[in-house]
């Protein structure tokens, strides 16, 4: 059996609302003493973490990922709930002193976020477990401790196995040859338009070079969709229509299990696009990463009320 191997971190998120905008209460000549407070109106706490919503989304989407990552003394609440979706967590490491990383996330009316975030266990050597599993058929690194990632990545080399390289909030803590390396061979480099960005000056050069260093590059761009980078076209992706605009935590997440979906099946890359597209906005629709649910025939009707085809 093909596997689908997830990798990044295992989160507790503390999601928060605050019904004003940011920029009312930030002075930017004052930036030097800033000391602010906000005052929310909504509070909720659920399991995210970049792999934790990568996995659940792949499960929604009839997959059976294996999980690699680092949890603490407290997993046990969210170690229930992934063996409840058939997630497999058999390859989750777990230390006995540190706690479980936790996301403290305040999102203003806006849709701007601050987030506090504690990593959790820091076990550097922990990516060696990578090199015990058989038949992967395809792996994404995204974000969690930088050692690890490159570990990751220098197993998936080793071994052949495609990867999908997904930087995303670690993209500053990489020196230029760290970047360069992972980025480098990889069969996805996904980010959204400011990652890519950043990447792209973080290696010193343009966007037509970076395209040239991996096989494939998605840049996501939010209401104003996706653009895949493949064999020297650029294949423009539409963004789905959320019912609302709950939260926006955790879309990007979804969309990277959509894609994944579709690169494991080889689907032409408009429908794979499209598709990512569609996950992504189940989980904008819910307060919560991992608090949405669709199946398959939610979502041909969906995809067909978006785009205007069957899927």
């Amino acid at each position: 059996m093909n596997k689908i191997v997830v990798s990044g971190s295992l989160v507790y998120d503390r999601i928060m609302d605050f019904p004003g905008e940011f920029k009312d209460h930030i002075l930017p000549d004052k930036i030097h003493i800033l000391n602010v407070s906000f005052t929310i109106n909504k509070l909720r706490e659920s399991f995210g973490g970049t792999a934790g919503n990568i996995a659940y989304n792949l499960s929604l989407l009839g997959e059976k990922p294996i999980i690699l990552g680092m949890a603490g003394t407290d997993f046990f609440k969210y170690e229930k709930w992934l063996k409840n979706r058939k997630i497999d967590i058999s390859k989750i490491g777990k230390s006995k002193k540190e706690l479980t990383a936790s996301a403290y996330i305040i999102t203003d009316r806006a849709d701007n976020q601050i987030t506090g975030f504690y990593p959790g266990p820091r076990d550097k050597k922990y990516c060696r477990v990578a090199k015990k599993i058989k038949n992967v058929k395809i792996a994404i690194v995204s974000p969690e401790a930088k050692e690890r990632m490159l570990g990751y990545v220098k197993v998936y080399k080793k071994l052949n196995i495609p990867y999908v390289f997904d930087p995303g909030q670690q993209i500053t803590s990489f020196s230029r040859k760290e970047l360069e390396r992972a980025v480098a061979g990889s069969k996805v480099l996904i980010g959204n338009d400011y990652e890519i960005q950043l990447i792209v000056n973080r290696l010193r050069l343009n966007l037509g070079k970076l395209r040239g260093m991996t096989e494939m590059l998605v840049i996501t761009k939010g209401a104003q969709g996706s653009e895949i980078y493949h064999e020297g076209k650029t294949i423009k992706i539409p963004a789905a229509k959320p019912k609302n605009t709950s939260d926006p935590t955790g879309a990007g997440d979804a969309y990277r299990a959509g894609l994944i979906r579709g690169l494991m099946e080889g689907w032409p890359l408009e429908k794979t696009g499209r598709l990512a597209a569609l996950v992504a906005v189940y989980t904008v629709e819910k307060y919560g990463t991992q608090t949405h649910y669709f199946s398959w025939k939610g979502l041909k009707k969906r995809y067909r009320e978006n785009f205007g085809k069957n899927f």
